[in-house]
This record gives structure tokens, C-alpha cells and sequence, in this order.
């Protein structure tokens, strides 16, 4: 019985394991440049709902805050903040959420959850991470400074550089956390020479795709590589929450099988032990002879 119990428990610990492997994915990142538009999309989407009644978005821009809603039940909430944004806000088909001429303001996480008819929530929050590209000017007397920065929800987890296309020695770029730099000379103070020699190479290392930005009012940002691992390639995570799941299920069954063969190998070996002890002191009494009489006392004779 105790390796029933035991097996019990292990199958238990392998459906948990497994839903976590599917709906514990890795988040989704995303990079754009302020101005841009975005359509972030929700990863435990219930299919076959109507007007996407049971999708509500939620938005953090820091940890240990208070998620906001933006979306209850497919359409835009009502608090001030949905309300602020919402000329901006929008659900696709598939329930993405769009967010037009992203800020730095909308920076952070945005939670895509999942109810079902009664209004209780189904599954896990899926969780994507917007991150915000923003280029700024600074003069300082004759002098031009151009910072090229990236705002993140946590931390630093993108790498940040200038390009410069003309001579080296005329700017001096200089490296920050998560931005950089560019200082131009006084001769070549003039936007429309530098504007084009520029450009701010930005590389997230979550998902490792980069973007090589222009610099300028109509500028835009060119995606030039990502990794086969990119957290915000909405076809190819939801096959490695597969893949997980497949390789955490065989591990664990081969775990199990292992387990369970040792179990019954040391019990059947404890119980063939304990048969041939059986068998010796059966054999040690085999001389032992006993008589009973019915209201008697026994006797016992052992004959040699």
C-alpha cells in the first residue's frame, strides 16, 4: 500500500509540474520606440469567446504596485487610467492588446487573464514586458548632446550603443546603463550632418533581437536579428511550452519507473530473504516432536 501512496503523490507532483510547464511560459518581451504601436499578445487566450468577454488586460509599471485594468471582459475599463488611455487602447480579434503611439509612460508588465462563465478566473495570468526606446537633445552652450535610452519595467536587460558612420574623432560617445551617449564638436553642430551618420543600435538580451534605430522626428527602428529563443515570437513560444512539457513528462515517468523497479526489486529481494530464514528454522525444528492430550498437559520430546 505505502507504494500506491507513493506513486499517488508522484503522478499528483507530475500533473502539477506539467501545468506549469504549459502555462508557466516564459513571458513575452517587446521593444519598440516611443511614437510606435505595439499589439502584445495573450498567451492563455480561451478560444471560441464572444467579442472577447472573457479577457481583462492589467498593467504594472513597477513591481510591488498594484496592477491597473485596462480591459474588463473585452472592453475598456473604467478607471482613470484605462480612461486616460483609452484612444489608444484596443483588443484584435485574437484579444492582443494594441496600445498606439506608445510613451515612456506605458512602460512596464501587461497581464492578460482569463475567466470563465461563472467569473472566476481560469489558469494563470499571461504576462508580456514592454520596454520603451526614447531619444532625447541636450545643448549645452555650443555643444550637442544626444542620449539614446531604454526605460525598462525591472532593471537593465538591454544593451545600448551608437553607431557613427563619420570620423571617430569627431564625437565622443560615451556608454550609461541601459543609454548612451553621443557629444558633438562645435563645427559639426548642424542636425542634418550627424542625423544620418547616427544611429542607436539597441539589443534586448532577454530574447536577444536588436534594433537599429535612426535618429531624427520621422525616424524609425529596423529590426536586424533575434535569437530562435525570442520571447516575443507569438509562434514559436507556445511550441516550447510543448516541448517543456513533453520533456518534463518523459523525465519524470522515466524517474518514476526507475523509483518504483528499485522499490519492488529491494521488497521482493527482503521477502526472499525472509523465506529462507523461514525455511532454516523450520529445518532446525523438524526434530522437535510435540503430543497433546486433550485436558492434559502437553509433553514435548525431542528425539536425537
Amino acid at each position: 500500500m505505502g507504494e500506491f501512496r507513493w506513486i499517488n503523490k508522484t503522478l499528483f507532483l507530475i500533473l502539477v509540474l506539467q501545468f506549469t510547464a504549459v502555462t508557466g511560459q516564459t513571458p513575452f518581451s517587446f521593444t519598440v520606440r516611443a511614437g510606435d504601436d505595439v499589439t502584445l499578445p495573450c498567451g492563455n487566450v480561451i478560444n471560441s469567446q464572444d467579442k472577447c468577454s472573457s479577457t481583462s488586460w492589467f498593467s504594472s509599471h513597477s513591481s510591488g504596485y498594484t496592477a491597473e485594468e485596462l480591459i474588463s471582459h473585452g472592453q475598456i475599463s473604467n478607471n482613470v487610467i484605462a480612461k486616460a488611455k483609452s484612444s489608444r487602447l484596443s483588443v484584435t480579434a485574437d484579444c492582443s492588446l494594441v496600445i498606439k503611439k506608445v510613451t515612456r509612460e506605458d512602460v512596464g508588465r501587461y497581464s492578460c487573464r482569463q475567466f470563465d462563465e461563472s467569473g472566476q478566473q481560469q489558469g494563470l495570468d499571461a504576462h508580456v514586458f514592454l520596454s520603451v526606446i526614447s531619444m532625447t537633445e541636450h545643448k549645452n552652450s555650443d555643444m550637442l548632446i544626444l542620449y539614446c535610452s531604454v526605460l525598462a519595467y525591472e532593471g537593465c536587460e538591454h544593451t545600448v550603443k551608437w553607431l557613427y558612420e563619420g570620423n571617430k574623432s569627431d564625437v565622443e560617445i560615451s556608454l550609461h546603463t541601459c543609454s548612451a551617449s553621443v557629444l558633438f564638436t562645435p563645427h559639426l553642430n548642424q542636425k542634418s550632418k550627424y542625423y544620418e551618420s547616427l544611429k542607436c543600435n539597441v539589443t534586448d538580451k532577454k530574447n536577444g533581437e536588436t534594433l537599429l534605430c535612426d535618429v531624427g522626428p520621422q525616424s524609425s527602428c529596423e529590426k536586424t536579428g533575434s535569437t530562435s529563443a525570442g520571447r516575443n515570437n507569438t509562434t514559436s513560444a507556445p511550441k516550447q511550452g510543448w516541448w517543456r512539457y513533453i520533456i518534463v513528462s518523459v523525465g519524470l515517468a522515466t524517474l518514476i519507473i526507475s523509483v518504483v523497479t528499485v522499490n519492488i526489486w529491494k521488497r521482493t529481494k527482503g521477502s526472499q530473504t525472509q523465506m529462507e530464514d523461514d525455511a532454516v528454522h523450520h529445518d532446525e525444528d523438524e526434530g522437535t516432536v510435540t503430543y497433546e492430550n486433550v485436558g492434559e498437559p502437553s509433553a514435548s520430546i525431542r528425539l536425537h
